[in-house]
């Protein structure tokens, strides 16, 4: 005769098998691997989308990996256009490939990307070389070579013209974040602009194999290019850098992890759920994903939430309204 915990075994082993053909059942239209699109190496964009790839990989059971791209503007594109399953952008790329106006592909609106949950701020910053004498916006001087990170990225998108805004005269290069670095430091560039989520790795590498400045705005600035661009105040604090003694000035945008609008519900809703309820995992990863937590959801007011994302946020008291879910 079955002993009662014989069958409390038994009854819980039935119970295991039968959740996991639910479980099967409900992954039958699950992709069989994923990419997500990154950004160049060096940058935050790189880290953190490896980083989240791989940890989704592993917990969902499903093959994945990133791949660098060109930053917000293309992931956007290769969202839309299917070729990557998730991505990583900016609000201000977002809102401009969203309207049609992408400088990749000019008229096309593209309404395929889903929004997924918040990642962190990107704050733009200046570095320059200690020995440059460059410490303000003021001193850079005209015809200064400045890296503004790789093509279509959303610091090449929107850094040339607050710093022309600015009264900055200078003269533009692209490229990865590490190969800017490594041009700063052999004298090929004057400055990098930055804008990526901080602790940017190039600009860590940088001090440790040299002196650098790492320069904020001015009050006045700051006012001055929050009037004219889609960017908030922000402070980078003074523990983000060995350089910095205390917290710098600076403007920031935020971030989102995107996802393909076709993707299926339940897929997108278990990576949104263990990404938003795994906050010390996700800084493991990388140190900015302290601020990818479910209270910043609302920093995102136009892309259209998947609705696995939506579905998860709802529950669990995060109100995003029907309007906003596709």
């Amino acid at each position: 005769m079955m002993s009662k915990r014989m069958f409390a075994l038994a009854a819980l082993s039935a119970s295991v098998m039968t959740a996991g053909v639910a479980i099967a059942e409900d992954r039958s239209d699950w992709p069989t691997n994923f990419t997500v699109g990154t950004a160049s190496q060096g940058g935050t964009y790189f880290a953190y989308g490896t980083g989240w790839a791989n940890f989704v990989a592993e917990n969902l059971g499903v093959s994945g990996g990133s791949e660098i791209t060109g930053g917000p503007m293309q992931n956007m594109a290769l969202v839309h256009t299917g070729e990557v399953a998730f991505g990583l952008t900016t609000m201000g790329p977002a809102r401009e490939s969203m309207e049609g106006n992408s400088p990749l592909a000019p008229g096309l609106m593209m309404d395929n990307v889903c929004a997924m949950f918040p990642m962190y701020q990107t704050p733009f910053s200046v570095t320059a070389l200690s020995d440059s004498g460059i410490q303000s916006i003021s001193d850079i001087p005209a015809g200064a070579r400045i890296g503004f990170g790789p093509a279509g990225s959303t610091s090449d998108t929107y850094f040339p013209a607050m710093l022309e805004t600015l009264g900055v005269d200078f003269e533009r290069r692209n490229g990865g974040w590490s190969d800017l670095g490594t041009q700063l430091q052999d004298g090929l560039l004057d400055v990098i602009a930055f804008a990526a989520g901080i602790p940017i790795p190039a600009v860590s590498q940088l001090e440790v194999q040299t002196d650098v400045n790492i320069i904020e705005f001015t009050e006045d600035e700051m006012n001055t290019v929050m009037s004219e661009f889609p960017v908030s105040e922000f402070r980078i604090p003074a523990s983000t850098y060995t350089t910095l003694t205390e917290d710098a000035r600076a403007v920031s945008m935020w971030n989102f992890a995107i996802a393909d609008c076709s993707l299926p519900e339940s897929f997108v809703y278990e990576a949104t759920k263990l990404t938003m309820e795994n906050n010390d995992d996700m800084v493991s990863i990388h140190n900015s994903a302290r601020s990818s937590i479910p209270a910043n959801y609302d920093k995102n007011t136009f892309i259209p939430f998947h609705a696995g994302a939506a579905r998860w946020f709802n529950e669990n008291g995060y109100t995003i309204d029907a309007s906003l879910i596709k």
